[in-house]
């Protein structure tokens, strides 16, 4: 059996051979899990940096929602798949994300001495949440250009905010919005940096997620503009077919009649 990438991230999705209720509900829940997933990425910085409780308690809301959506889409999608055992084995990140998120609640209201292992297990839990949004972003087709552009604007806005709070070289949001299309389009003008080890660690965050997502809009814009021209070409060829069709109907009509005979004046020799 070829090894398959995929089934070993935990990403295996609904298993061969299910019924169609079950690959809907995966289409349908690929978005909102998506946006989700995004969320995790600002509770995970919430949970660690933050010195406020208000953000700190942002930071738990944030991670109760998460682990309420996954914990959701997993019974979901049990519920509507009849291979169920596979379905655990093949999305074992879900399982992975759940028992993580859950622990990293608990921990939170444990004695001090466990601070260490809180912060190990939300570094492994950004992971996990990262290579989820990687293989969701991966699963985006072309023709959602819409809605990738709507979702790279909410990244650059939540980006924004996020800057906003960590670099004190930014003063205003819409300063830290500019900070994070610069980082996230790789421009670099220079006129405002990320000077703390915070901001650089989400800058890099940025770069990666807004270069991925711009990535797909150009890839997008370039498959509608390829797919218009396909589209016609298609057009063209299915005419062509059509008259061949019919050229080949006329000849079979014809050859099929039964041939005409001669008349009496012009049989030789009458």
């Amino acid at each position: 059996m070829p090894f398959n990438i995929r089934l070993a991230l935990g990403l295996g999705g609904v298993p061969p051979h299910d019924n169609s209720s079950a690959y809907q509900w995966e289409k349908r829940l690929h978005w909102p899990m998506l946006v989700v997933t995004l969320l995790a990425l600002p509770a995970f910085y919430l949970g660690e940096m933050a010195a406020e409780p208000d953000l700190q308690w942002l930071g738990r809301m944030l991670d109760r929602a998460v682990l309420l959506a996954f914990s959701v889409e997993l019974l979901l999608m049990l519920s509507v798949t009849t291979q169920r055992t596979r379905y655990l084995l093949h999305n074992w990140l879900s399982l992975a994300i759940i028992a993580a998120t859950a622990l990293s609640l608990l921990i939170a209201h444990l004695p001090g001495e466990l601070s260490a292992l809180l912060r190990l297990l939300r570094i492994a839990l950004a992971g996990l949440l990262i290579a989820r949004l990687a293989h969701q972003m991966r699963s985006i087709t072309p023709g959602s250009t819409p809605y990738i552009l709507v979702l790279g604007f909410g990244l650059m806005l939540l980006s924004g905010a996020g800057f906003y709070w960590m670099e004190p070289t930014v003063h205003s949001y819409w300063d830290g919005v500019w900070l994070a299309f610069t980082s996230g389009l790789t421009v670099g003008y220079g006129d405002i940096t990320p000077t703390t080890h915070a901001a650089r660690l989400f800058a890099s965050v940025v770069i990666v997620l807004t270069y991925g997502m711009m990535s797909l809009v150009t890839a997008s814009l370039a498959a509608f503009f390829v797919g218009q021209e396909e589209r016609r070409m298609r057009l063209e060829m299915h005419h062509d077919l059509k008259a061949l069709r019919q050229e080949i109907a006329d000849l079979r009509e014809r050859l099929e009649q039964p041939p005409a005979k001669p008349k009496a004046d012009e049989i030789p020799g009458s």
